[in-house]
């Protein structure tokens, strides 16, 4: 939904299953005005089960078999939480996470797969590698394939589950591990592979033709079959079926033993035997009618479905329509999963089995056909571009009761200037409540004290350091961007070397129902003051009001020794000095790709993680080391800055281009053209540069120009300190910190900085 629509209704999403992913592009096709959707997932890019075992036998890269979820929750206008659910508190219908404060939904779907179930079998915890949840698995997967390559003669692995997957999965690894092993020159019959089976046959839900078709290949290419082999201990290096047979091997992978996640345990919701959420046809919680799951995680009444990605993704479209339904007011539609249904079963090479009921075709033509219909899948999640025109359907209305309408009515109407636009007293106060600054003697009158201005005490010997800064919210996750918002504020206090005492909030927030108001208000300044006690500085007062867009900002005092011995100004730079950067470049351009669909989510997390690295302890360390002179990249972009730097202190600086630390993505971004806003005025700084002609040509030059959002410092340092500076900011959480250029004496040029490839 657009920025300045009112919330009127929280759907919340929990998991990027394959049912997600059809529900967030059908509301990018047709969104629901007043209904803010909310995806809540540990991982960005999720796999789509159907083209995983081809990635493995090395059919796709990583990206042909990924949807980007990010990208997908941005199209769909959808707001995207990386974080982790730990629980649901039904009664005040919230979802519990692992590091913000609780997601409150109005409807909540649930498509988190399943998890391994490896307790009841002693040792495969410790010593089995599983494939579900399956958007895991590839980290777990390479790991493998690197251990295998560099295994040493003979190698077993063992796969225990002969299902579908199981079956699938095995001759992919082998066929991939077969075929780097000859291409390394080494024999690749020195690797065995066994499959066992706790039923009597293997593919025990598929017809008679496909098992044969598959007793044939995995008898041609060497695979050892178990059948009524139920694996019931693992231990290092080894696995023991019941009855006493055991088996050495170098891994063990486990493809069977699926349940419910254990969090589910404590949501009170109705569960089967395997712990997944009991459902109906409408998809709902048999337990509570506001709950929906779909996927793997979910157990339908009256049907034994396969776990399998076909049902999840024929599941999407009715879950989609019953969400609506559900915030809308309206009767729910049923869904009823087809009693038969086509599996496309690759062979590890390019080669498949089709699989439906008792019809049963194999051939290369198979494989073909399977191909063409997973990438047609992928490309609809894919290729994405802006939805400009997209508009909601005539009758797309939310439903509310009188009370809520009372409300919405105020919400959506001719809003007010001047305080008439301030948030609501007791939304506020409310929002605020949970809020624990970190307590400090030098605060008089803070937040939980309020009075017209806060009071606080400058100690003897100190002199007050104030800075400000302000800027709209760059993601829909008001949690994180609180954090960077105050991490981006207290850099300048941090870039003088002095310590953070108070700080005061400016937040501007959207109007929509009161609760929608106060719960992105919460979570907004719940990131922020997260960031603000973890460097000891006391939130101590603030002014909130209404606005178009989510904006936030802080006036941030510091304190610091009033003979100015330790401060760190920007004009103290030296003839001869190292010049550092603690943080990788390229948030502008970034975000300016993220906003046009243009950037990896994964890039799009990275810069999201650099951009919550604190500058606090970088400082220490630069003048431990004896930095001359300091500042805290933003919007003025790297050659901005250092201009700021070298002019007051009469130097010339030389930038070493392949050098610099860049954020994964950017120079992708900037080579497809895709610029900041704010790059155009930074780029009328050039005629700082000499010999910028024969920089032109290098894909980090764009960069130089790029405004940063809570980016790294910039300090100037001996250069007899400079690796031992670089090695101590590396072991205190700054990896990509880089020594980046050299301190010039002043020459006869009129351009101060100068650039090498």
């Amino acid at each position: 939904m657009k920025a300045n629509a009112p919330v009127l209704r929280d759907i919340v999403l929990v998991g990027g299953g394959h049912s997600h992913v059809v529900v967030l592009h059908s509301f990018a096709m047709r969104p629901l005005p007043g209904v803010r959707l909310t995806l809540i997932c540990t991982d960005t890019d999720t796999p789509y089960s159907g083209m995983l075992p081809g990635y493995i036998a090395g059919h796709y890269g990583f990206d042909d078999v990924h949807i980007d979820l990010r990208r997908l929750a941005e199209f769909a206008g959808a707001r995207y939480l990386r974080d982790e659910v730990i629980g649901i508190d039904r009664a005040e219908r919230k979802v519990l996470c692992r590091e913000r404060p609780p997601v409150s939904y109005d409807a909540l779907s649930i498509n988190i797969g399943s998890t391994p179930q490896l307790a009841g079998v002693p040792g495969a915890t410790e010593h089995a590698i599983p494939v579900k949840p399956i958007r895991r698995f590839n980290q777990r997967w390479l790991a493998l394939f690197e251990r295998m390559r560099v295994h040493a003669g003979p190698a077993t692995i063992a796969v225990v589950g002969a299902g579908a997957a199981g079956v699938e999965l095995t001759l992919a690894m082998q066929y991939r591990l077969r075929n780097e092993l000859s291409a390394l020159g080494r024999d690749p019959d020195q690797l065995h592979f066994h499959l066992f089976s706790a039923e009597a046959e293997i593919l025990p839900t598929h017809n008679a033709a496909v098992r044969r078709a598959f007793e044939s290949v995995l008898t041609a290419r060497g695979v050892s079959v178990h059948r009524g082999a139920e694996v019931s201990q693992v231990g290092a290096g080894r696995l023991q079926v019941r009855g006493g047979t055991t088996l050495e091997a170098d891994e063990i992978v486990w493809v069977t033993q699926a349940g419910g996640a254990a969090w589910l345990k404590d949501t009170g919701l109705a569960l089967d035997e395997s712990g997944f959420i009991r459902i109906g046809e409408t998809l709902q919680s048999e337990t509570d009618p506001l709950i929906f799951a779909a996927g793997d995680c979910a157990a339908m009444n009256g049907y034994r479905l396969e776990k399998a990605g076909v049902f999840a993704v024929r599941m999407g479209m009715p879950l989609a329509e019953n969400l609506r339904r559900s915030v809308t007011r309206e009767e729910l539609t049923h869904y009823r999963p087809q009693s038969r249904w086509l599996a496309l079963i690759s062979t590890g090479d390019r080669h498949a089995v089709a699989s439906r009921g008792w019809l049963f075709a194999c051939g290369d033509w198979i494989w073909r056909w399977k191909d063409w219909i997973d990438r047609r899948f992928m490309r609809k999640f894919c290729e994405l571009a802006p939805m400009a025109d997209a508009r909601p359907a005539a009758n797309d209305e939310v439903a509310l009761a009188p009370v809520e309408q009372e409300q919405a009515i105020s919400a959506i109407a001719m809003r007010c200037g001047g305080c008439g636009a301030k948030v609501g007293a007791s939304v506020l106060s409310r929002a605020l409540a949970e809020l624990q600054p970190v307590a400090r003697d030098d605060v008089l009158i803070g937040l939980h004290a309020p009075d017209d201005a806060a009071v606080l005490r400058v100690p003897p010997g100190k002199a007050l350091v104030h800075s400000v800064d302000f800027f709209r919210a760059f993601i829909d996750d008001p949690w994180v961007f609180g954090r960077i918002a105050a991490n981006h504020a207290l850099g300048d206090i941090f870039a003088m070397g002095a310590e953070p005492q108070s700080a005061t909030a400016i937040a501007t927030v959207p109007p929509g129902l009161e609760a929608k108001v106060e719960d992105t208000l919460r979570h907004m300044m719940g990131g922020a003051i997260s960031v603000l006690n973890e460097a000891g500085c006391a939130l101590v007062g603030g002014h909130t009001g209404e606005g178009g867009e989510l904006a936030l900002g802080f006036a941030v005092n510091g304190l610091i020794d009033e003979q100015l011995a330790s401060v760190l100004t920007k004009g103290g730079m030296r003839p001869g000095e190292v010049l550092i950067l603690t943080k990788p470049i390229g948030t502008g351009t970034l975000f300016a790709a993220h906003a046009r669909l243009k950037a990896r989510g994964r890039w799009i997390d990275a810069a999201l993680e650099s951009m919550q690295i604190s500058n606090r302890a970088a400082m220490p360390c630069l003048i431990a080391h004896g930095a001359s002179a300091c500042t805290d990249l933003t919007g003025f972009g790297l050659l901005g800055h250092l201009v700021e730097m070298t002019r007051p202190s009469g130097v010339d600086a030389e930038i070493e281009l392949n050098a610099l630390p860049l954020l994964d993505g950017a120079t992708e971004c900037v080579a497809a053209g895709i610029l900041s806003s704010l790059q155009p005025a930074n780029v009328r700084l050039r005629r700082a540069l000499r010999n910028q002609e024969e920089a032109l040509s290098h894909p980090a030059y764009p960069l130089i120009f790029d405004p940063q959002t809570a980016g790294g410092l910039l300090a100037s340092v001996p250069a007899e300190h400079a690796e031992a500076c670089l090695a101590d900011l590396r072991e205190l959480g700054y990896p990509r910190a880089a020594r980046i250029g050299r301190v010039l004496a002043q020459g006869e040029a009129i351009e101060p900085i100068s650039l090498r490839c």
